[in-house]
């Protein structure tokens, strides 16, 4: 029973994926590495030009190179292009809210993504969809288990086309014997052991078929072993609507990405950020990691500066950000990601761009074209 005032997730009708009505096909919809992008401006074209060039520089000298963007970068069918861009070696780490691994895993497994929002609420069937809620959030489950992060533990279900179910004995004997050794992790095994006991499930490989996962970022981060870290908040996704979520395994796997994320930050010095389209998720991460980041470098006699941070999205804004902050009555001094990323040291350059033709111009300049 639960407490009053808490909803019934178990209540909640869920109804299977091939219901459903998407606006996205993948391949059909898919941005191909070499297409061609829409012209950029003037003053677009040199910053491109010299964002490619540090860009080169950074890895010349082994140096990070971090893109972190929103789920539209996913939605709008620009998993081949990172991909590429991974493969090229250009890309270091990768991060993305919840949404964009749910769009990323939807195209891997059904080949569609993107609801009709407004139809499916006014339904009661917006985010209600059994094989997203179930497999996403098994994945995280058996993840927690594994030590796996949030985007990884999607990434190895996606690449893997399935997971590996460990018996109730195998966990029983865990959480007996590894109570000592390993609390983090016998305490993911008692959670794992309820789930199981919830959602019965056969010990061994549980197949999981993904027939297009070669659209897959994410697949492809996991496959090379470039980092590609979820960040997801409490509430903010579809997958919290079905009962096979668990918070501690979400927790769990959503920290591991952090300090993983953290990690890369932390050696940015002589490295460039590129931040697209994320409003909010971006900078409110490297920030954190930035100022724990520059506290341990501090302790050591060291500081980081030489960072360089690129801001891409479609918000227009006239204000030069080497200046500092716009006063208040400046429309400029309200894009917040653009505020944030200008406190954070290093030089910050804004790009008003759409996500596509960003990647496109990025990848066409870093060949060489």
């Amino acid at each position: 029973m639960y407490p009053r005032g808490q909803l019934d997730r178990n209540r909640v009708g869920m109804r299977p994926l091939s219901d459903r009505e998407n606006r996205a096909a993948i391949a059909r919809d898919h941005v191909n590495p070499d297409a061609t992008p829409s012209g950029a401006a003037a003053g677009a074209e040199s910053l491109l030009d010299n964002v490619a060039e540090r860009i080169r520089v950074a890895r010349d000298n082994d140096r990070p190179v971090v893109i972190a963007f929103g789920a539209h970068t996913i939605k709008n069918g620009l998993g081949p292009v990172l991909t590429a861009l991974m493969e090229e070696g250009w890309l270091t780490h990768l991060a993305t809210n919840g949404a964009g691994i749910i769009h990323d895993w939807e195209f891997s497994f059904l080949g569609e993504s993107s609801e009709h929002v407004e139809k499916n609420v006014e339904a009661g069937s917006f985010g209600n969809w059994e094989e997203t809620g179930y497999y996403i959030n098994l994945a995280l489950n058996v993840g927690s288990w594994l030590g796996l992060g949030y985007g990884e533990s999607i990434g190895a279900m996606i690449e893997q086309e399935g997971l590996t179910i460990p018996s109730v004995e195998e966990l029983r004997a865990f959480v007996d014997s590894g109570l000592r050794e390993d609390p983090e992790r016998c305490a993911a095994a008692a959670d794992l052991l309820g789930i199981l006991k919830t959602f019965p499930l056969e010990s061994g490989r549980l197949a999981v078929p993904h027939p297009w996962k070669r659209f897959s970022a994410q697949a492809t981060a996991y496959r090379l072993g470039v980092p590609f870290t979820g960040h997801p908040m409490i509430g903010h996704d579809v997958i919290y609507n079905h009962p096979m979520n668990h918070g501690a395994s979400l927790g769990r796997t959503a920290l591991r990405d952090f300090l993983t994320y953290a990690d890369s930050i932390s050696r940015i010095d002589g490295g460039v950020y590129l931040s697209v389209g994320s409003a909010v998720m971006s900078p409110m991460i490297f920030e954190k990691s930035f100022s724990m980041a520059q506290n341990l470098a501090m302790g050591e006699g060291a500081s980081i500066r030489d960072h360089f941070i690129l801001v891409v999205d479609l918000a227009e804004s006239a204000w030069d950000w080497t200046k500092g902050e716009p006063p208040e009555d400046d429309p400029s001094y309200y894009l917040r990601y653009n505020k944030s990323f200008s406190r954070m040291g290093g030089m910050m350059k804004y790009l008003q761009m759409d996500n596509r033709d960003f990647l496109l111009h990025l990848r066409g300049r870093l060949k060489g074209k």
